[in-house]
């Protein structure tokens, strides 16, 4: 007998960490970040009111690459890659990925993002900056989870591809990418200490 995997659903994974010049880099969005967390009060509102234990510029800033050099230099690799992922899923485009809208997360601890998609976009991602020990992992769940009806749970040692949830651990530096129907979620930060991100969406 074999087995045919079909329908397989595609994560890519990378990192900026290897490059020259990432930790400097780094602590400049670090700083920025940090920055934007006490000055954006639409964004510190936002988040209040949305329950989002920390900060998010989600609601306030849409225009980042333009307002800040360093956003726009990680435009720049963000494109590069999702570029080589929309080739790798074999997409069919009429031109490059067009990064949509770009926002920065700090976490603090406990906090947490319930199980959400991305509409209105075709690739997902986040960079982390700040991974504490103890920082969430990123949690995926299986897209046909909804439609398994009566099927029984699986093997704990069942291979990563058939478990029902994957939980991606990332260091500081790490791209991960999805397509945006892919349902997930950031389980609650069990960190004594901030936990930052960049999220970003592809058109």
């Amino acid at each position: 007998m074999s087995l045919r995997p079909l329908f397989v659903t595609q994560v890519y994974e990378a990192t900026l960490a290897d490059g020259r010049g990432w930790k400097d880099f780094n602590e400049s969005l670090i700083d920025l970040i940090r920055m934007m967390a006490d000055e954006d009060e639409a964004g510190r509102r936002w988040s209040k009111n949305h329950a989002y234990r920390g900060y998010t510029s989600y609601g306030s800033l849409n225009d980042l690459p333009q307002r800040f050099p360093e956003f726009a230099e990680l435009k720049r690799h963000l494109d590069r890659h999702a570029q080589a992922y929309a080739k790798a899923l074999n997409f069919e485009l009429a031109r490059k990925p067009r990064l949509d809208n770009l926002w920065v997360n700090i976490l603090k601890p406990g906090g947490g993002h319930t199980g959400h998609i991305h509409p209105h976009a075709v690739l997902s991602g986040t960079i982390y900056v700040e991974v504490p020990d103890g920082a969430s992992a990123l949690k995926l769940e299986d897209p046909r989870l909804a439609m398994m009806m009566a099927r029984p749970g699986v093997n704990p040692d069942a291979p990563e591809a058939e478990q029902p949830f994957v939980y991606l651990a990332p260091k500081a530096g790490t791209i991960l990418m999805w397509e945006s129907w892919l349902r997930h979620e950031v389980p609650a930060n069990q960190a004594k200490s901030d936990r930052i991100s960049i999220s970003f969406n592809y058109a």
